[in-house]
């Protein structure tokens, strides 16, 4: 065991946590109405906290032990043996206890299922939500991991490059938030009503806290104190500062003014962008990433968002699903060492990856779309998915959960 790259990842992992509570949270409870706040905030605390407590009864087990090319096995139930300094080394957790790399994981399994909450933000009911994020997480999140990180996992060994979660992450997620926002249904007044963010302050504290959490997402997923950390650091550094000026141009080319909305809106798309390839990219490749990820992301929420149809409250798909497509894409062009990155010895071999990173994006958008209709229909039935129209109209934090955030 390493005790400086131990330190490292312990720290990493309470910085993932900060991205959720209190990060995610305000970033979504400021862009939702003042009716329903509190019920975006309860959400991601709760999705958040099921997973970590599923991770640690059989999530983890399934996803990260030897099993087959979908999922894994029983031997980590309830991180059974874990604590066995005799047992042999686990290899993905290099030289950390494996109890480490286990905690580290949990945090990626809650902030997945919390991100999904942006979807159908503002009309879910409470337990349905987390009967879908119990399914979703079983059937969706833990086999993608498996396939995409786990030795012996069915695009792990296809070659597929995702540093710290683009595909496994952020396109799982948003494809999940858009098949919600389908399935729900629109909410009420969508498109005839003003239904801008109540507190975009509170937005910018979230947003700014999930920029400093990031760097314990990307960077930690070096799972050392060492080079290849230091230069996910700073890919996440430069990559997001990119997306948001690049967001803020074309914005204010073809909406006349930048935004604060805009500008947190593309630092979260290039933190999106830069993640499949945050330690696998140069510094010049990464920031090309946030550059061509916030611009993209202007229309996965505009152009993209009216062509679907679909109410995705908090632009899950737009922002997460088309920033992590973009990413894992550009992962397998930038990882060339020809263009600065410390992979692919020869452009010809970039052809290839792009076809294997395809593969990876197209395999997780079928599984996750497929597993989370079925999650949200199970959900439906067992206890209604969606408040009725005089609960939406009065807002969810005063009829779910008995409170409001403000008081006038």
């Amino acid at each position: 065991m390493d005790k400086a790259d131990l330190a490292w990842v312990s720290v990493s992992t309470m910085l993932v946590l900060l991205m959720v509570m209190p990060g995610l949270a305000l970033f979504y409870g400021g862009l939702v109405r003042a009716k329903n706040v509190l019920s975006v905030l309860i959400q991601v605390v709760s999705t958040f906290s099921l997973a970590l407590v599923i991770w640690f009864i059989y999530g983890y087990s399934l996803a990260f032990t030897e099993g087959n090319a979908l999922v894994g096995g029983f031997s980590r139930l309830m991180f059974s043996g874990m604590l066995d300094l005799s047992s042999m080394k686990f290899e993905l957790a290099g030289s950390i206890p494996e109890l480490s790399f286990a905690t580290f994981q949990a945090t990626f399994a809650g902030i997945t299922c919390a991100l999904i909450v942006g979807g159908f933000a503002e009309r879910a009911r409470y337990s349905a939500v987390m009967i879908f994020t119990a399914i979703w997480l079983t059937f969706s999140y833990i086999p993608i991991a498996h396939m995409v990180w786990s030795p012996g996992g069915w695009l792990f060994e296809r070659g597929a490059l995702d540093f710290a979660g683009g595909t496994v992450v952020h396109i799982n997620a948003g494809v999940a938030g858009l098949v919600g926002a389908y399935y729900v249904g629109k909410r009420v007044g969508y498109g005839r009503e003003s239904m801008q963010p109540h507190n975009l302050p509170m937005a910018m504290i979230g947003a700014a806290l999930l920029w400093v959490g990031w760097f314990g997402f990307n960077a930690g997923s070096a799972l050392s104190a060492n080079e290849t950390a230091a230069l996910a650091f700073f890919n996440t550094m430069v990559a997001t500062a990119g997306a948001i000026l690049a967001w803020l141009l074309v914005e204010w080319k073809y909406k006349g003014k930048p935004s604060l909305l805009g500008a947190i809106s593309g630092a979260v798309a290039g933190l999106v962008g830069i993640t499949p390839a945050a330690g696998l990219v140069g510094p010049a490749g990464a920031l090309l990433i946030g550059v061509v990820t916030g611009a993209v992301c202007v229309w996965g929420v505009n152009g993209l968002k009216r062509a679907l149809r679909a109410d995705d409250s908090l632009d899950v798909f737009g922002i997460h699903g088309v920033g992590g497509i973009v990413g894992a894409l550009l992962t397998g062009i930038f990882n060339a060492q020809a263009l600065g990155g410390p992979g692919l010895a020869t452009l010809g071999e970039i052809p290839h990856q792009l076809w294997v990173q395809f593969e990876g994006i197209i395999i997780t958008i079928v599984w996750s779309g497929v597993v989370a209709f079925i999650a949200y229909f199970v959900a439906d039935k067992v206890c209604g998915l969606r408040v009725s129209t005089e609960v939406e109209r009065e807002g969810l934090d005063i009829n779910s959960h008995g409170e409001t955030a403000y008081h006038y």
